[in-house]
């Protein structure tokens, strides 16, 4: 893409600068191309670069000065900056970390390669180190891996890069600097005053980065977990007879890695329905946030009845709770909504296996009550089972759970391991039914209310409603298989 290089290098005293330099240096492929130049230039070079370009132009912020471009053929981003200072200099000494303040003039033309990774494409810069304006040694912590931070007021200026320290660790694999850490510490409980939308998206992009117990653990020994999740705290004292040393925190990182787990690897837990649950599996930052909040009412439910430690209706406030934490942050309704129902829900399906007979009928009533939140669901609560039992124990038990469901005695008869393994079974037994026997838990309607008003002479109303729902079950037990099984049925019901 010589003809972008040529078009950028047209611009007056402009750099390269950012994540696209830092992570062209690291043969890593970059969403956007960042371009800082002189604010007096910014409108009048977007311009001129968008019609070189045929690229679509708006102004991203007017108070920082960002013009973003969108070609229109390759659908290819870059976004023109004003220097944050009165020159490059003053821009790259207010960077957040040392390997972010680096910048390559445009005029050297650098190859821009572009990769296309899941439909989307991405740049990669051919740049030559020699050509790379380097003021703060961020050549050289790339070299050596570390996050270092690039001057003592990064975190005071915007609190919001405590944050940013950890999930560029993540995302990178590197290492943040001793002193950097301790100045995330020491600046964490500020975090809360960065716009609830940038706290957000960082954590998206913490929890669709690999390694999710331990990204959830730096960020708690940084203090950023408690600054964001105050609720978490009291789960590290809760239930510690249960769940050792780190009471309900320990399960919910340990729920955490195993949605991980699950999702990196439906097709070795799920080998019959793997590609028809990939479609709900997406998005894996959903998940891990799921995990993350879904016993969050553990601590304030905690009660002891006849010598059992319970949590009654834990599910419920929890699902309220984590509400209220979603849409501080933000999230959109539809990702408030499914998510709260995971949480709200999450016991049911061991309800139902709490009975060694999983009929039709609860199984239609499951599946019809969850709808789209169904399978997610089932997903949440392998994630949950699967927190109980080390990795050797998931490791042998995995084969057996596509087997018929134990019964409850002969689950209690083996070791505790098999109540485990039971949960996991009934959660195949009910994929088996919504993927490859749907019929049976969700029967083609036979009759309408059209059909009832007519047969029983009765107006229009709920009652009617009612009546369907009567044939529909009855079809789920079995009772009725035709139309004409369905009118005698009827008939057989006081209207």
């Amino acid at each position: 893409m010589t003809g972008i290089a040529a078009a950028l290098a047209g611009i007056e005293n402009g750099f390269y600068v950012g994540g696209c330099v830092r992570d062209s240096v690291l043969k890593r492929p970059s969403a956007d191309i960042d371009v800082a130049l002189p604010v007096a230039n910014i409108k009048a070079e977007a311009f001129t670069l968008a019609k070189k370009l045929d690229a679509n132009v708006f102004e991203m912020d007017a108070q920082f000065g960002v013009w973003r471009l969108i070609t229109r053929k390759e659908k290819l981003q870059i976004d023109l900056t004003a220097f944050q200072g009165k020159n490059l200099e003053e821009d790259l000494k207010r960077r957040d970390f040392t390997v972010n303040s680096l910048a390559l003039p445009t005029i050297a033309k650098p190859e821009i390669k572009i990769k296309t990774i899941d439909g989307k494409n991405y740049f990669l810069l051919s740049i030559k180190p020699k050509e790379i304006i380097d003021l703060a040694g961020g050549l050289k912590d790339l070299k050596s891996k570390t996050i270092r931070s690039n001057g003592a007021k990064v975190f005071e200026d915007d609190p919001l890069r405590t944050l940013r320290a950890l999930r560029a660790s993540a995302e990178l694999n590197f290492k943040i600097d001793k002193q950097t850490l301790a100045q995330v510490k020491k600046y964490s409980r500020l975090i809360t005053q960065s716009a609830p939308e940038r706290i957000r998206e960082e954590l998206i992009r913490v929890f669709n980065c690999r390694g999710v117990r331990k990204n959830l653990e730096i960020l708690d020994a940084a203090g950023l977990l408690n600054a964001l999740f105050p609720v978490l705290k009291d789960q590290k004292k809760c239930a510690r007879v249960y769940y050792g040393k780190g009471g309900v925190f320990e399960h919910t990182l340990m729920t955490a890695g195993r949605m991980e787990y699950l999702l990196e690897n439906l097709k070795t837990v799920y080998p019959a329905f793997y590609k028809k649950i990939e479609p709900y599996a997406k998005d894996a930052a959903l998940y891990k946030m799921t995990a993350l909040l879904h016993d969050i009412a553990k601590p304030a439910t905690a009660k002891k009845t006849g010598g059992r430690l319970r949590f009654f209706f834990h599910e419920e406030q929890g699902a309220c709770m984590a509400e209220e934490i979603l849409k501080n942050l933000r999230y959109s309704t539809s990702e408030i909504r499914l998510i709260c129902a995971m949480i709200h829900h999450h016991l049911r399906p061991s309800n139902l296996a709490s009975n060694d007979v999983i009929t039709d009928r609860g199984l239609f009533k499951f599946f019809r009550g969850m709808q789209d939140a169904a399978v997610p669901l089932l997903l949440l609560c392998w994630a949950d089972y699967a927190s109980y039992v080390t990795d050797a124990q998931l490791k042998k038990i995995l084969p057996l759970s596509s087997k018929p469901v134990m019964t409850i005695d002969e689950a209690k008869a083996k070791s505790n391991v098999s109540k485990t393994l039971r949960h996991m079974q009934v959660l195949n037994f009910m994929f088996k039914k919504y993927f490859a026997d749907r019929a049976t838990i969700n029967p083609q309607k036979l009759i309408n209310g059209s059909d009832v008003m007519s047969v029983l002479q009765i107006p229009s109303g709920p009652r009617v409603g009612e009546l369907l729902e009567k044939v529909t079950l009855a079809q789920v037990d079995g009772k009725i298989k035709t139309k004409e099984d369905a009118l005698k049925f009827l008939k057989q019901i006081k209207p």
